[in-house]
């Protein structure tokens, strides 16, 4: 990785890793994306120009000098898991896919979110021979996508690490009851992740909380990261409840 070509706000995780294994979440710096998009928008989907977003992706494929094109993915707030593996390398256009996880076992394969408030995962095992990673918004946070993409992994939960990107804080993530009695049905002790707000009906949740408990419920005990935040950081970080139309950033693991 050429780290000193790599803009400094841009986040490394700091995890146990492998030295084989890469990571990075991006920013909204060093792109060429114009307002509102400034500048590192890496989402084709947000009505920025388009010219602006592949010189965006290209910038960012050479300066962390990845094996190959990440597989950008139609995320759907759903469990669905994509094989990086599987899919073929593709020139000029990419097939859409739906899917907010993916996973890779080989060597040179990219992995990749965007998210824009939602809370990026990122996975390896101890061995360095899994990754994956995963776009836990709360729809998809309770409906299973972390689960699903541990499974996916298919070695011992004890040999899995996971590593939190930046999402939004409790602080400002207000949700409805309906959001807390959803994840209260799966487990009990989710109550501790909501914290009622002055709007009557209304809680605010702790996005990162949330997905330790669901990580330790299946034996994810290697969990690092979860903090900062992106809606209280309008310099640094997209987030799409600050302001809707907003960029995208991606959060990345690859193995060299």
């Amino acid at each position: 990785m050429k780290y000193q070509d790599i803009p400094s706000q841009w986040i490394t995780p700091d995890w146990s890793a492998p030295k084989n294994i890469k990571a990075i979440m991006t920013t909204r710096q060093g792109g060429y994306s114009q307002a509102p998009f400034d500048s590192m928008n890496l989402g084709d989907h947000v009505d920025d120009d388009r010219d602006c977003v592949k010189k965006n992706r290209a910038y960012l494929k050479q300066v962390l000098d990845l094996p190959r094109d990440p597989l950008w993915l139609n995320q759907v707030h759903g469990t669905t898991v994509v094989n990086v593996d599987h899919q073929p390398i593709v020139k000029h256009k990419q097939e859409i896919i739906d899917a907010d996880a993916e996973v890779a076992y080989q060597t040179g394969s990219v992995c990749a979110v965007m998210t824009a408030d939602c809370l990026p995962v990122l996975f390896c095992n101890q061995q360095g021979t899994a990754i994956a990673a995963a776009h836990a918004g709360w729809r998809g946070l309770q409906a299973g996508v972390l689960e699903a993409t541990v499974a996916t992994l298919s070695c011992p939960t004890s040999e899995v690490m996971a590593w939190l990107g930046v999402a939004i804080s409790p602080k400002y993530f207000e949700v409805g009851h309906e959001v807390r009695a959803a994840f209260m049905l799966d487990d009990h002790v989710a109550k501790a992740a909501f914290v009622p707000s002055s709007n009557e009906g209304k809680w605010f949740a702790d996005i990162y909380h949330l997905a330790r408990l669901r990580l330790s419920a299946v034996g994810v005990t290697q969990i690092y990261g979860g903090g900062e935040c992106t809606f209280n950081s309008q310099s640094q970080f997209y987030s799409y409840r600050r302001v809707a139309k907003t960029g995208r950033m991606a959060s990345l693991v690859w193995m060299i």
